[in-house]
């Protein structure tokens, strides 16, 4: 009887089942992908790095660090890099580069891939540079050029494709330049306050335990301010943080799958409404509850696990494009494969989402009375409850399952759950408040045509509440993406005012700094600010030493607070970005007390202090008594220099230190024209041109919003399969509606008009609820998460709103074409059948 009942109404159920397909779709596609970058990153892990194991530090290693490596054997290859400016005499240019010296056969795993090949092995015999690929394309260099690094002048020997343990992020600022080793010190840019980072590679025996080697000596390396990475370790926290990406998009196309679920329980109560008499039809002929019930539910389990198949075969081809849409962003070359698991998990959702929340329409099966194959019985409202309740109990710790499946925690799968529940009854209360309000204030004086339109949205049998949940979610996913994305580049925009620097002068010298400010204005451009760095440690905590600290397994203080090298400047007020939370700003004092500092607050976080504690630094061997003044909230999106400890004036003024100056250039041509002067006159000058960084991080962000739109789409496309089942479903009650408004005088151009304002009601009503509501969220998202001011950006409204409603408008008259030209005869003659 399912397989007869199905056939006759397979245009119907087909419907039903397309409404899951793209969700399923999402979700295999990210699950796959997920499982396929995972794998690919363990098994690429070494090629990664470049090597089994890196021992890496800041300093030239002392002789505990240098000891602990001879332990080990001996460094198998070495470099130091650092970023730098790099002039091409060719062309006049210059640009930010990441300096490389290599020393040693560097990769042992993976390759060093150049342009010519040969150029990988040969340019450090033969005293050469490799350049970046971009850079070359850039600067419109060839091989046998040359590029200038500090004071030296090398020939290119090749073009640079890739090169393990370059991160393409970073590679988009300060492009790598690989020199020979021994001319590190010869180019004369290793001076006071060069951000140098040393680093030794290793290949380990054969039957070397790298878990263990971790466990050991890294300790006893971040005690000496230098750090040990496996290539199993390196791996394990690249896939961490491409998973996290993972789970957000899986998120997003979870969302698509409910959708799809909320159309399946519509369409079903209606498609359930339409058998009811041949439900009674059968108990006359003696069919019990169970083989009625088990008729339907066998065709919604037959079409759910077809759903979930078609969804699974389309996820496996969609997870082929992935490759291409995160091009730059992957850490590694993904070999695709079909992964078991998602694909069991797709043919499970089918089957078990279909099934769960087509259960309570297909409950009224079970009281229906052979009586109802005369007349219609509403069944009653106890049992209704009931059951109702025992389905969404169901429903609930299925989803919450299938989150914390998704997300391996259940804070946040709860967080996840209550945030679907919150913003599902939202549109549910919208859709239910906008009937109410319809019934109650109706526009009597409004023509026919309007009117009965409106009566539409809460008939017998309405879409309302179905079509504003599928457009309000999709809607209110991509608003929130675009209202997000804009918001945090307006948090990295260098804005419009006259004291936002957009280019940042690093490693300035004490004794270059008059030299170099008469340089900048006698181009005619201001100083905005010249501010003095100090590098120190600190040394220990409310009176415990850091080495202590290191051994106290039961301490939350965290390891960067331990290990690192800050940056520290002084001054005598706040800054822009700067706002005190709590204690008393400080603007000078002596030596004679304990010194006031200024904390920020994420440093105060994680070195477990408040005003009042005292913390003592090393500065080059003189250490410093201070205690915490003030605690400070800075705004690190800022672009502009921002410090974690600022000292008071009247300390820190005779120690060793070195300069950062902020200018502001008002062309590209003059920042081109500043850039070649200091680079010719300051080879060790670092300069951060703003401009250029935040095109990067725009690109990144456009990327980066472009696929989880890419993914938010399947809401809007599952919402659409949902409207064309709904239309479809409800198609024979409008056959009978039209019949009678045609009985009573309307004419096609009345009717078409009526169901055409009826989708643009919806349209409007769905896209506006969904926009709306992503302005809260986006709000809430600013002052909690980003702590920045949001300013809606005009897309939402202008583009997206009008295009939904256009497009739900579209659809709606389509699949309304049978309703407006069947004849009315037509319909009698169904009815009499």
């Amino acid at each position: 009887m399912a397989w007869r009942d199905g056939k006759a109404s397979s245009r119907k159920l087909m419907l039903f089942m397309a409404s899951i397909t793209m969700g399923i779709a999402a979700v295999v596609s990210i699950q796959s992908f997920g499982d396929n970058l995972k794998k690919n990153i363990n098994t690429q892990s070494k090629s990664l790095m470049g090597a089994d194991f890196i021992v890496d530090s800041k300093n030239p290693p002392n002789a505990r660090v240098q000891e602990i490596m001879d332990s080990l054997g001996g460094a198998d290859a070495k470099e130091i890099k650092f970023p730098s400016m790099a002039a091409f005499p060719s062309s006049g240019e210059s640009k930010l580069v990441q300096v490389r010296g290599m020393h040693g056969p560097f990769p042992f795993y993976g390759s060093l891939e150049t342009t010519p090949t040969s150029a990988a092995s040969t340019f450090q015999a033969q005293d050469a540079a490799l350049v970046d690929a971009t850079v070359m394309v850039q600067y419109d260099l060839k091989v046998g050029d040359s590029i200038k690094v500090g004071d030296i002048t090398f020939p290119i020997a090749g073009t640079l494709n890739s090169i393990p343990g370059s991160s393409g992020i970073f590679s988009s600022v300060a492009p790598p330049v690989l020199i020979p080793y021994q001319f590190v010190e010869k180019t004369g840019l290793i001076q006071k306050g060069s951000r140098l980072e040393y680093e030794f590679y290793f290949v380990a025996k054969p039957d070397t335990d790298l878990k263990q080697l971790d466990k050991i000596l890294d300790p006893q390396l971040d005690a000496e301010g230098a750090d040990l990475d496996t290539h199993t370790s390196t791996s394990a926290s690249l896939g961490r943080r491409y998973n996290n990406f993972g789970k957000f998009l899986n998120l997003v196309g979870f969302i698509a799958l409910l959708l799809g679920c909320v159309g399946i329980a519509s369409a079903i109560n209606i498609y359930i409404k339409g058998k009811l008499r041949s439900v009674a039809v059968l108990k006359c002929l003696g069919a019990t509850k169970k083989q009625t019930f088990l008729i339907f539910l066998l065709q919604i389990a037959a079409l759910g696990l077809l759903g979930g198949f078609v969804g699974t075969v389309f996820g496996l081809v969609l997870q082929q494009l992935f490759p291409l849409l995160l091009k730059g962003l992957l850490p590694v070359d993904v070999q695709l494969y079909m992964a078991p698991q998602a694909i069991v998990m797709g043919l499970l959702l089918g089957l078990f989402m279909s099934v769960l929340f087509a259960l309570y329409p297909l409950t009224s099966t079970l009281y229906v009375s052979p009586l109802q194959a005369l007349r219609v019985q509403e069944v009653t409202r106890a049992k209704s409850k009931k059951w109702a309740l025992l389905v969404m109990g169901g429903i609930f710790i299925f989803l919450l399952l299938f989150s914390f499946l998704l997300l391996k925690n259940w804070k946040y799968s709860l967080s996840f759950m209550a945030g679907i529940i919150v913003t599902f009854s939202i549109l549910t209360g919208v859709a239910s408040g906008i009937m109410k309000l319809i019934k109650k204030y109706f526009p009597t004086s409004w023509s026919f045509g309007a009117r009965h339109s409106l009566l539409n949205l809460f008939r017998p049998n309405n879409q309302t509440l179905t079509l504003v949940l599928a457009i309000g979610i999709g809607t209110f996913l991509i608003s929130t993406l675009y209202f997000t994305k804009d918001f945090l580049l307006a948090k990295s925009s260098l804005g419009e005012q006259n004291n936002s620097p957009n280019m940042i002068l690093l490693d300035v010298q004490t004794g270059q700094k008059d030299a170099i400010t008469a340089t900048i204005k006698d181009k005619g451009i201001p100083v905005l600010s010249d501010i003095p760095i100090v590098t120190m440690r600190v040394n220990s905590i409310n009176g415990m030493e850091v080495n202590a600290i290191r051994k106290d397994s039961t301490t939350n203080i965290r390891n960067w607070i331990l290990n690192h090298e800050f940056r520290v400047t002084y001054r005598d007020s706040l800054i822009s970005s700067e706002k005190l939370n709590s204690g008393k700003w400080v603007s000078s004092a002596n030596m004679e007390q304990n010194i006031p500092i200024s904390i920020s607050d994420n440093f105060a976080r994680d070195a477990m202090v408040e005003v009042g504690d005292k913390l003592t630094f090393n500065v080059q061997g003189l250490i410093l008594n201070t205690v915490v003044g003030s605690i400070r909230a800075v705004d690190w999106g800022r672009m502009q220099p921002n410090f974690s400890i600022v000292f008071p004036l009247g300390i820190l003024e005779e120690a060793p230190q070195f300069r950062v100056l902020t200018t502001k250039v008002a062309n590209e041509e003059d920042s081109a024209s500043l850039q070649r002067e200091l680079v010719k006159a300051f080879p060790n000058v670092s300069i951060l041109d703003l401009r250029q960084i935040l095109q990067v991080i725009e690109g990144l962000l456009n990327k980066i919003s472009w696929i989880i739109n890419f993914m938010a789409f399947f809401s809007i496309l599952t919402g659409i399969i949902v409207l064309l089942g709904a239309v479809r479903t409800s198609k024979y009650q409008r056959l009978k509606e039209s019949v009678l408004l045609r009985t009573i005088g309307a004419k096609t151009k009345q009717i078409l008009k009526i169901v055409a304002l009826e989708y643009l009601y919806l349209g409007v009503l769905g896209g506006l609820s969904g926009i709306l509501l992503s302005l809260v969220s986006s709000q809430l998202l600013a002052w909690f998460v980003f702590e920045t001011t949001f300013t809606p950006s005009g897309f939402p409204f202008l583009v997206l709103f009008p295009s939904i409603t256009l497009l739900v408008l579209l659809i709606g008259l389509l699949n309304s074409r049978g309703v407006i030209k069947s004849p009315p005869l037509e319909v009698l003659r169904k009815e009499s059948r």
